[in-house]
């Protein structure tokens, strides 16, 4: 039984996708926009703060100004992280991802950030996408339900046949609301939040989601 689990494909309906941490590199242009890393994280962790801490949507442009603001960053460092939105790089793996799952999985991507952003950054994986949904559409950011079951409500997958690849622990809170099977990028080994369910799978590359999607309907 073992052999012919791994050796037959049994992809789920749909993969959804965090974009902005799990699929491109963010931390890059962040950190280039502060100055330096430290800065650049610093920034970054105010931002989710404020992020998770709002729940219904605020304009995500605001959030990042007043993350900004509130750790002593001049106003041109948001000025500079929009104005280089576009040179946001892939990770390694994650378009040849994309290119594997596409003729088996419809994919999706459920993000914070504006519509306009969000669609900027989607197109820089290219791949022919079936759902791009943002916190602005939803009305709610990440880890709120919401943003996860409109993609899936588009999609017209259930949870239960979707798998979503995360970028931030704090995707754990959402998706097991929602009952969605979690892979969780763990690029630059964060710990999981306090309180937040475990993800099915944690890795520091996106290497071993494809496997782990082959065998999405194995027995477990």
């Amino acid at each position: 039984m073992n052999s012919t689990s791994t050796s037959t494909p049994s992809y789920p309906q749909a993969v959804l996708f965090d974009l902005l941490t799990a699929l491109l590199d963010s931390w890059t242009i962040w950190n280039a926009a502060a100055g330096s890393e430290t800065q650049g994280r610093t920034w970054r962790a105010r931002y989710l703060q404020l992020t998770y801490g709002c729940g219904a949507y605020v304009p995500y442009e605001e959030l990042v100004r007043r993350a900004a603001s509130d750790t002593g960053l001049p106003a041109s460092a948001a000025v500079a992280l929009e104005t280089q939105w576009d040179t946001l790089p892939p990770w390694d793996g994650a378009r040849e991802l994309l290119q594997a799952l596409r003729p088996h999985c419809k994919l999706a991507v459920v993000t914070n950030c504006s519509r306009a952003l969000g669609e900027r950054a989607a197109a820089l994986l290219g791949v022919e996408w079936d759902v791009v949904v943002t916190s602005e559409e939803a009305g709610f950011y990440k880890p709120h339900p919401r943003p996860y079951r409109l993609a899936l409500e588009r999609l017209g997958v259930d949870a239960q046949e979707a798998a979503f690849v995360a970028g931030s622990g704090y995707d754990m809170f959402g998706t097991s609301a929602v009952g969605l099977r979690t892979f969780w990028h763990n690029r630059v080994g964060l710990a999981l939040p306090t309180g937040a369910p475990e993800p099915d799978l944690q890795a520091p590359t996106l290497a071993p989601a494809l496997p782990w999607l082959q065998s999405f309907h194995a027995v477990r």
